[in-house]
């Protein structure tokens, strides 16, 4: 099957869903496209910088983190009185 077929095949079966069903598979579509621009930006990092990011990941699930808002009220504060 060439690329022209492919996509013909691809848009005759995209074509015949439901209204609920083509939001659902659009859905699904954006998270395939999405994930993989996500795996292309993890290619040019080095092992420290993943593991920085993982492990910063890491601590902010358990709830390590500190929410935008105090950080910006913090910083707000220290340099509207500097």
């Amino acid at each position: 099957m060439n690329v022209s077929d492919l996509k013909l095949k691809i848009f005759r079966e995209i074509d015949s869903l439901e209204a609920s069903r083509l939001e659902e598979f659009y859905g699904v579509m954006l998270n395939f496209v999405n994930g993989r621009k996500e795996d292309d930006e993890w290619i040019g990092l080095s092992e420290t910088e993943i593991t920085g990011i993982e492990d910063a990941i890491d601590e902010l699930d358990a709830g390590k983190g500190i929410p935008h808002d105090q950080v910006l009220t913090k910083f707000r504060d220290i340099y509207n009185h500097a």
